[in-house]
Parts: structure tokens; C-alpha cells; sequence
């Protein structure tokens, strides 16, 4: 803080614009003076403050301050900065950071890094490539159900507690052999979520080649504002500077649009539906349309944005706002996660609009293939609650749609090729009531090991035969 003291000394010294504090009202401020100044610009409080011009006229200038201790009337104001930067570079990667830069994990100060702008503008359309390269994620029901291909946007939607970060969290962990940099926006969570993430992450050897930028609960509501436009500028970096697939993780945009809501509110900003101000669907589309695929350097960004559907509800304003904004949606089931399974992704109501373009023929026809299976068993299931007797037909569909719902179920932490996942399900798909099955966990093994079997000379098909003769099925 020392440090800003004197450098707010040196910018009043060199004669930048210079203002002062004629009203608070808890963390939003009314500065006379500073002109010429424009929004989007940092200020410096003589305290050592930092602040985020909202909006300027005639009169005064709004500022937002960077801090949880309210500035006091009458304190000088000076002009720090045309925008707001946030510091990039190799460095970071490994590291848990606040959204202003600083270190949050003990490991000593950040040094060999450069400013970008936070608030970039979206890639044009004919800087973009389409999207057709699959990102496994090793978790069965979204790489063979609903995948998702590098540069999609892709929103994670379920109530609390249903498991939204601990798969996105596997989704970042799954890239950890690869060259692709996972950067992780946690906005205003407790810190003992954090700590929770970090952990998993150490412990699954995924921190090396992740980036987690944090605020608590106990933070400003400003930098928990700015914290997904600081971690999407830090993966812009990799992605466009130096030319490496990145995924970003914001956990979550529920949280982001009720301190967006705080702010505008007591701003004095007109509200609309539900208090949020006009322009929420805005400030989510500018920065979910960041990410895409380029194409001087064939590299991706993808987001996963998290959103709360409070009671399961989907269609309430927030989850309907992003769905709209993105290309599909992974929703958790409240009632499936306390059945058991994992991840509790609900089958009926998931989609993914682009991810498709990331199979081959045969992979969408198994796709296809799956879906129908658990929509006939859910059928079957809702039969079987009335106690009549069953069709043969239907007594197959419940038997293959409690295999197939085993074979989904993963536990955190586990994770399979998308080809050993391939051979499980047409395997079960075409099983029947007289093959005699191991179980699941040996199974899944099995598959994995006659996936690694899988070359140019023994191709998917010769090793699929061979699996499904081994319990007594033609191939």
C-alpha cells in the first residue's frame, strides 16, 4: 500500500488529472475534477485505493473502489490509468491469484510479467475458424453423449451442491497431459471452496498447467466484478500470444450477475427484470464471445460458464439468459445426484449444439443409439411403477438402461479414453439377456485395456469384434 502512496505522490507531481471525493455511498464514490477522463479508466486514492471509473458527465465522475474500506469526503483523487490492465505471462501458470495480481498461495511475488487490457473486444467472424476438434474430458456421458469441441462455449446449469465445479473441475484435470492451460475464474466463493479446488488440483498433478484467480466472499464486490475479465485476458494471452489451446473455467456467473446487480443499484442505475439492470445479458455475452477459434494460429479458447438454477429451474432469468448465449448446456439433476450417480448430468434435458462436429459417423450413431436406449428405459421404468407385468421388449429396455447407467456413473477422479468408452457402449447396446457381463469396474478396465490395443495395423473394428467375443457376442 506504501508503494501506491508514493506512486499517487508521483502522479500528482507530474500533473495528471487530480479530483475530489463530494459523496460515498458505501464502495461507489462521486469524484469532482478529473476531467479529462474517460470510463473504464483507474484512478489512485491519496490512501492508496485504487478505483474503476463507472461513467463521467459535466458534474462529477463515478468511481467503484477496489476496496472493502470505504474512502472518506473530501480525499484526493488522481488519474492512474486509461484502463484497466491485469498482468500476464508464463509465470502465472501454477499459481493462485487475486484479481489485481497478487499471490494468494505463499509461493513469493510475481516478476517477469506484462499488462493486458482486461476488456478486450471479441475475435471478428473472419478471424475465426470453425469449430470441428474434439476436448476429451474422460468423463463417459459428455465425450460419447454430449461432447464438446475446443472453442465452444459451453454452460454448466444445477442447483447448489449438485456437483457444477467438481466437473468442471475434471474437465480441466483431464487436460493435464496436453499442451492446453486451464484457467479458473472463482468469483466471491468461501474460501474454503477454494482452498477444496487447489487441493484437487495438487493432488491429480493438474496445477502445473492450471491458473486460479479468486476472490472470497469477504472481497470487494468491485474485484469480484472484474475477476472473470482478468482470467479471460490471462487465457487470451496463451491463446493468442503464444499460441496454445486454452479452457476457461467461470465458477460461477450467478455470483457475477448479483454483484453486477449490487453495483448498478446502488449507482442509481434503472432496474429491470428481477433488479437486474438492462444491460446483464450484455456484459455475459461480451465476455463468453471471447472465446472461439482462430484463424492465423488454429488455436482454441473454450468457457465453461457455471450457473445456479435455484430448485432445479432452468428457465428462471439467469440460467435462460446464458443458454441463449451459448452452444449448449450440460444440466446436473438434483434428483439424479441423490440417486447416487456422478456426474448427475441429466440425459433429457443436456445438449450440445456444435460438440457433434467433433465425432465421427460411427460415434454419433452410438450417440444416437445411447439416447434412445435411456429414453426407452425411462419409459420401461415409469411402466414397471404400476406393477404390471412386462413385455419382454421392455424388460430388455430396463435391463440395458440399468447397464448403461452403471457403465456412465464415474466417480471424481476416474477417467476413460473416449474409445474405451466407445467399445463399453456398443458393447451393452448389443448385449442381451443371455451375456454373461463382469462387473462394471472390471469391465470398464477391460475396455480400457483393449482400447490401448487400438492402431493403424488393429483397427477399432477388428478390436471391437475381439472385445464383444470375449463374452460371447459376434461381432
Amino acid at each position: 500500500m506504501s508503494d501506491l502512496r508514493e506512486e499517487f505522490q508521483k502522479l500528482v507531481d507530474s500533473g495528471s488529472p487530480v479530483g475530489e471525493v463530494i459523496a460515498v455511498q458505501k464502495f461507489f464514490v462521486k469524484v469532482k475534477g478529473l476531467h479529462p477522463i474517460s470510463a473504464q479508466s483507474i484512478v489512485l486514492f491519496e490512501d492508496g485505493t485504487r478505483g474503476y471509473v463507472r461513467a463521467t458527465n459535466s458534474e462529477y465522475v463515478s468511481i467503484f473502489t477496489m476496496s472493502t474500506v470505504p474512502v472518506l469526503v473530501g480525499t484526493v483523487v488522481v488519474k492512474y490509468s486509461d484502463q484497466l490492465t491485469t498482468s500476464v505471462g508464463e509465470e502465472l501458470i501454477g499459481r493462485v491469484i487475486s484479481p489485481l495480481g497478487e499471490p494468494l498461495d505463499g509461493k513469493g511475488p510475481l516478476r517477469k510479467l506484462t499488462q493486458r487490457p482486461i476488456f478486450a473486444v471479441a475475435p471478428a467472424i473472419h478471424e475465426r475458424e470453425a469449430l470441428n476438434e474434439l476436448l476429451e474430458t474422460g468423463v463417459s456421458t459428455i465425450d460419447s453423449l454430449f461432447p464438446i469441441v475446443k472453442g465452444q462455449r459451453l454452460a454448466l446449469i444445477g442447483d447448489m451442491k449438485g456437483g457444477k465445479t467438481t466437473l468442471a473441475a475434471q474437465v480441466g484435470i483431464h487436460q493435464k497431459d496436453t499442451d492446453t492451460i486451464v484457467v479458473y475464474a472463482l468469483i466471491a466463493r468461501r474460501q474454503g471452496d477454494i482452498d477444496e479446488l487447489v487441493t484437487l488440483l495438487e493432488k491429480n498433478g493438474s496445477l502445473n498447467s492450471s491458473i486460479v484467480i479468486a476472490t472470497t466472499i469477504f472481497d470487494s464486490l468491485v474485484t469480484s466484478y472484474l475477476a472473470p475479465y482478468v482470467a479471460c485476458a490471462v487465457a487470451e494471452y496463451f491463446w493468442q500470444d503464444k499460441d496454445r489451446d486454452a479452457v476457461i473455467v467461470y465458477d460461477d456467473l450467478t455470483s457475477h450477475a448479483q454483484i453486477y446487480r449490487e453495483m448498478s443499484l446502488v449507482s442509481g442505475t434503472n432496474p429491470g427484470r428481477d433488479s437486474y439492470p438492462g444491460d446483464i445479458f450484455y456484459i455475459h455475452s461480451s465476455l463468453l464471445e471471447r472465446a472461439g477459434k482462430l484463424q492465423r494460429n488454429h488455436r482454441t479458447l473454450t468457457a465453461l460458464p457455471i450457473v445456479l438454477a435455484s430448485g432445479g429451474d432452468v428457465t428462471a432469468f439467469l440460467p435462460t439468459n446464458i443458454i441463449s448465449i451459448t452452444d449448449g448446456q450440460w444440466i446436473l439433476d438434483a434428483e439424479i445426484f441423490k440417486e447416487g450417480l456422478r456426474p448427475a448430468i441429466s440425459t433429457s434435458l443436456s445438449v450440445t449444439r456444435v460438440g457433434g462436429r467433433g465425432h465421427t459417423s460411427r460415434q454419433k450413431d452410438v450417440a444416437g443409439r445411447t439416447l434412445r436406449a435411456f429414453s426407452a428405459y425411462r419409459q420401461a421404468l415409469e411402466y414397471s411403477h404400476f406393477g404390471a407385468e412386462l413385455s419382454a421388449t421392455s424388460m430388455n429396455d430396463l435391463r440395458i438402461g440399468t447397464l448403461l447407467t452403471s457403465a456412465l456413473n464415474q466417480l471424481p477422479g476416474e477417467s476413460y479414453s473416449l474409445l474405451a468408452q466407445q467399445l463399453l457402449l456398443e458393447l451393452l447396446l448389443d448385449s442381451n439377456e443371455h451375456t454373461h457381463l463382469p462387473e462394471m469396474g472390471e469391465l470398464k478396465k477391460k475396455a480400457e485395456s483393449y482400447a490401448a490395443k487400438i492402431t493403424a495395423k488393429s483397427p477399432y473394428e477388428d478390436v471391437l469384434v475381439s472385445f464383444k467375443q470375449l463374452y460371447g457376442l459376434k461381432g
